[in-house]
């Protein structure tokens, strides 16, 4: 017996289960992001006009992924329903790149994973934010063919003549420090933005000028003591040289300043991709005036990373932007985690910050592994003083309710019924019409509850479905699922998930 026969039958035009992950779901990126939410969505969602963190401690499988995709869609609807009042949205949930450069940054004596990450701090997590909210705004003004898809925002190419010469410089500093683009040149594509943003720099050049003029001049008079005869005045060939080359001393001195801030920054900047020769010769192009006092990311603190934000803030608040919001998802995925819950506290823990956390006009959203509120609760007092969970809209666990099971999975199959031929009209499918009437409704409801997430739920409906028409040939086919089967299949799935949690126990 064919399964699409027996969907068929049903009213239900393709299998609703057969998709296990939020992010190639067709089923839930077409139909069931705007009408199925879990019951915490309210207090993780917030109100975007006043953006805030939230911390959502979830087992594998239960919707973390899924809320993640259902918060950007809604701030997408929001940002469109308030053109003056946006929300810049950066989706931090890719940390291979970043992991990547911080282990080749700290040397070949540190590969293994535990000294690695041992050294990863808040203004990582800092800089690898700024960087992919640089990135994103960049591309956006410079309006390139495919803009990073981590970062989504409404500002258009035109958007960089808001911005005075003060905030112009800001994110010029902000391009050079933290822009990890690799689709053009580095200096190929600041000095694009700095020609969008028309911003002149001219007078960084008046060291090169006076060097050259100086030059210019000293082989002039020596030119002209020749010709008059005062050949005793011209001095020897090795005091001539520095002579001549003294003009040029203010520029050195200038290169020399700027070649060691720009190690000092590819130092402390331990996720950046650029290097040290670029990023001076970019650094040149500010006057000295211009760099004085400037916060840059040349330290071990999150002092400068805090002033690096707010100015990044402020550039987005003028084109329209007065908040961002940060989604954390797959913590767990990077290879140099590989799934280790110590390797993934190690990674997190430094984000815990009130100050981070609480930072003005910046919202987290961390979804993270229910392996972690074990660390948590053996935390002592000095974490709670510096994290302040309780002031973090914490969700310590992402659970699902039988009865709200079972209205994700009618929900499933409502959402892949057929339409009715000629009218236009969508036929009403139930997940409870799929089986006999010995399997009741509270029951289906008690099963369901069992598999706790709604990805064990779709595996086990999956499972179910194919085992049913497996069992029945096309000239005696059976169009609802037996209480036995029901039974047998759900007895096997729990007994899978029970070695797996214990697997996952012992890991």
């Amino acid at each position: 017996m064919k399964v699409q026969d027996f969907l068929d039958h049903h009213g239900i035009a393709r299998n609703p289960f057969a998709e296990e992950d939020a992010q190639t779901d067709p089923v839930f990126k077409e139909h069931c992001i705007d009408s199925t939410y879990h019951p915490t969505w309210d207090k993780v969602y917030g109100d975007p006009a006043e953006p805030a963190s939230a911390i959502v401690f979830g087992e594998k499988g239960s919707g973390k992924t899924a809320m993640r995709l259902q918060l950007a869609r809604h701030l997408e609807q929001y940002n469109r329903e308030h053109p003056g009042r946006r929300l810049f949205v950066i989706h931090y949930d890719d940390f291979n790149p970043f992991l990547d450069r911080f282990r080749d940054r700290l040397g070949s004596r540190q590969k293994r994973a535990e000294k690695v990450l041992g050294h990863w701090k808040l203004w990582d997590h800092m800089d690898s934010i700024l960087s992919l909210g640089v990135t994103g705004l960049v591309d956006r003004l410079l309006d390139v063919r495919q803009p990073s898809q981590s970062v989504h925002c409404e500002i258009e190419a035109s958007a960089a003549q808001k911005l005075d010469r003060h905030q112009a410089r800001d994110l010029l500093l902000l391009a050079a420090c933290y822009d990890q683009s690799t689709a053009e040149t580095f200096k190929g594509r600041w000095h694009r933005l700095r020609r969008g943003l028309k911003y002149n720099t001219l007078l960084s050049f008046w060291p090169l000028v006076l060097g050259w003029t100086w030059l210019v001049l000293f082989c002039v008079l020596l030119l002209c003591m020749w010709r008059g005869g005062m050949q005793g005045w011209i001095p020897p060939w090795w005091a001539s040289i520095p002579l001549a080359l003294a003009g040029f001393a203010p520029w050195l001195w200038r290169t020399w300043k700027t070649f060691w801030l720009a190690r000092g920054i590819l130092h402390r900047m331990r996720v950046g991709n650029h290097e040290t020769n670029p990023l001076r010769q970019v650094l040149q192009q500010f006057t000295s005036a211009e760099l004085s006092s400037q916060p840059l990311p040349n330290k071990d603190s999150t002092d400068s990373r805090y002033e690096l934000l707010l100015k990044f803030q402020a550039i987005l608040q003028t084109l329209g932007h007065p908040g961002i919001i940060v989604l954390v998802d797959r913590v767990d995925e990077p290879h140099l985690i590989n799934g280790s819950a110590e390797l993934m506290k190690a990674l997190l823990w430094p984000m815990l910050d009130n100050k981070f956390l609480k930072h003005p006009g910046l919202g987290l959203k961390l979804m993270l592994p229910m392996e972690l509120t074990r660390f948590v609760e053996r935390e002592e007092r000095d974490f709670y003083q510096r994290a302040r969970l309780d002031k973090q809209n914490m969700i310590p666990s992402f659970e699902w309710t039988g009865e709200a099971l079972f209205d994700v999975a009618t929900a499933r199959v409502r959402a892949c019924a057929n339409t009715t031929p000629g009218s236009g009209s969508m036929q009403q499918p139930s997940v409870r019409e799929l089986f006999e009437p010995s399997v009741s409704a509270p029951r289906l409801i008690e099963a369901f509850r069992s598999l706790r997430v709604p990805r064990r739920l779709f595996k086990f409906l999956y499972h179910l479905i194919v085992s049913h028409c497996n069992s029945h040939t096309d000239e005696n086919p059976s169009w609802q699922i037996s209480s036995g089967l029901f039974e047998s299949t759900l007895a096997l799935n729990l007994r899978d998930q029970d070695a797996f949690d214990r697997g996952v126990g012992a890991g």
